[in-house]
């Protein structure tokens, strides 16, 4: 029997495993949630605004009194979006630059780039607008939502992982990541004396978390092992007795076994434990594939 391609999608999302596939779809069943109790209250079945009501339990407070009363919104807003846009241009970038982080560390440092970024950003929210007086004024009536903070987590340490790894993209030709970042970080700085300052900071605080993340994790230091292990089925290989020499020693071929035993070994002994192999290794497998976005 053919299965239809609302199954297929659920599987990918809720089966498969990959967390990547899995935010999408929160995000947008989140933003497909939202709008329908919109139409049900503009098409008259309601006067309750019950839209509106949801929002105010997902909703980031830029007020300190008012997030304690809601202590859990510092997570529930990454995930919550309003307007078409918005979301899908979140989730693009999301796609785009979760695709290329995945080829190269563990879904469980996905997870906590994306929760944790989006946590860095809501607190540099939270900051400023009780810290700084330009914006400290207009706390009690600001709130956030978006997981723009999470999406500038995971694009800034797909950067500093990968920085010269190129991408295709519509309208500028071949673009390496590190432009890409600090494009995206010097709209972020000119655009917090706009309408949504608040947005722009909590984009600046995901993006220094994904990088000092990386930076970290190239020293040695994984913070997301806080999430737990996983476990990796691996072959076993045979060795000849009379053979010394370490399989990093020839030249490697940048497959995902290679590059995960590559990456594995940064988490534990940082990035200059790395043999001249396993750096060409990792240096050729960030030059291969030219995506289109």
């Amino acid at each position: 029997m053919k299965r239809s391609w609302i199954g297929d999608l659920w599987d990918k999302a809720f089966r498969s495993g990959n967390p990547l596939y899995l935010f999408i779809a929160i995000n947008i069943l989140v933003f497909v949630g939202i709008n329908l109790l919109s139409l049900v209250t503009a098409l008259g079945i309601t006067n309750v605004p019950l839209s509106g009501y949801l929002m105010s339990w997902l909703e980031l407070p830029a007020s300190i009194t008012g997030w304690l009363y809601k202590p859990w919104t510092i997570a529930t807003y990454m995930f919550t979006q309003q307007g078409l846009f918005h979301v899908l241009f979140n989730m693009l970038w999301l796609f785009w630059l979760g695709i290329i982080f995945l080829d190269f560390l563990k879904q469980r440092q996905f997870v906590f780039v994306y929760l944790a970024g989006g946590i860095a950003g809501g607190l540099l929210y939270l900051l400023a607008f009780n810290l700084i007086p330009a914006f400290s004024a207009q706390a009690f009536r600001t709130v956030m939502i978006g997981s723009s903070a999470s999406v500038s987590a995971v694009v800034f340490a797909t950067a500093t992982l990968l920085p010269d790894y190129t991408i295709r993209m519509l309208f500028f030709g071949n673009v390496k990541l590190k432009y890409l970042a600090l494009a995206f970080i010097a709209i972020d700085v000119l655009a917090i004396s706009g309408l949504n300052a608040g947005g722009s900071i909590a984009h600046i605080g995901g993006a220094l978390f994904g990088f000092i993340y990386i930076k970290r994790l190239q020293n040695g230091q994984d913070w997301s092992r806080m999430l737990g292990t996983e476990r990796r089925k691996r072959k076993l290989r045979v060795m000849r007795n009379d053979s010394m020499t370490s399989p990093y020693e020839e030249p490697l071929v940048p497959n995902q076994e290679v590059i995960d035993r590559i990456l594995d070994k940064i988490s534990q002994s940082g990035y200059d434990s790395l043999t001249k192999a396993e750096k060409e290794a990792l240096f050729k497998a960030s030059k291969q594939g030219q995506n289109e976005y």
